[in-house]
Order: structure tokens, then sequence, then C-alpha cells
């Protein structure tokens, strides 16, 4: 899916947009567990670069989360086969168990792979995230995403 298709499939928009690219998607029956590898180059010119931190740029851990969080929304409207629209979106609402392994810096390739754990209840649904640089850990957590629906 290249960043036209994933457009349509988020509604975030530079500089907030947090990935460039998804590489595979599994969508399986309804009772099997869905994934997706998608991922995000790090280059300089990220706007938060200028504070985090000019002299050794690394990309905040609650953004490579967004980043995951992204992912799974992809991920869930493609599941559902639906696009996001005025009306509804799947807001970010929860984080457990966050671990942040190795630094990510400009340069990197940070890559997002995404899978559901069980099935989603009453518009919530579960993942298991983890993000990878160069085949390392860089950081992992389980997410919540919720769809809602937007006065």
């Amino acid at each position: 899916m290249d960043i036209h298709e994933i457009l349509k499939h988020l509604p975030h928009r530079y500089p907030f947009l947090l990935v460039d690219r998804v590489v595979d998607i599994q969508l399986g029956s309804e009772l099997e567990e869905k994934s997706i590898h998608a991922y995000k180059n790090i280059t300089i010119n990220e706007p938060f670069f200028v504070g985090h931190f000019p002299h050794h740029p690394v990309l905040p851990g609650v953004l490579i989360m967004e980043a995951l969080a992204q992912a799974a929304g992809i991920l869930s409207f493609r599941a559902l086969g639906a696009l996001p629209d005025e009306s509804s979106l799947f807001y970010f609402v929860g984080i457990d168990n966050a671990r942040f392994k190795k630094p990510v810096t400009a340069g990197d390739q940070l890559h997002l792979h995404v899978k559901t754990i069980g099935r989603p209840r009453r518009g919530l649904w579960k993942y298991e995230a983890v993000a990878r640089v160069d085949g390392e850990v860089a950081a992992e957590a389980e997410l919540m995403c919720a769809k809602r629906d937007v006065a």
C-alpha cells in the first residue's frame, strides 16, 4: 500500500502522519488474527528533531507508539472493509506493557508490526505491537484502539 492509499485509510496528515508504506497486510477470516507490516522512514528533516535532541536526534518514544497505533488503525479499517469518514474515527485509547529497547535515530527505517489480539468487543480492538530497526526490537507494547462516532 503506497502513501496515496495510506492517506485514504488514515485521517492524519503532515507532520503527524507516521506511516510511509504498508508492506503486508493479513486479514484472514473473522476468527483469525489479523496483522500489518508497515514502515516509517526517519529523516533528519523531522520537525521534532529540532528539540529532541539537537545534539543527538532521537525519535520520541511517544511517536513510536503513535506510529504503531496508526498502523493498527489502517489494519482495523481494512479488516472492516471501511474508510475513515467525517462521522467516525479509530482513537488510540490505551497502552499496556510499553518497553523501549533501542533509540531510533535519523536515517533509521522503523518497521511497524501489529497484530490483533482476540476479536473486537464493543468497538474496542486490542493489538500486540512491535517496532523494529534493522531487525532489532526498538519498542513494543499492547495497544487498544476504539472506533467512535464523531459529533
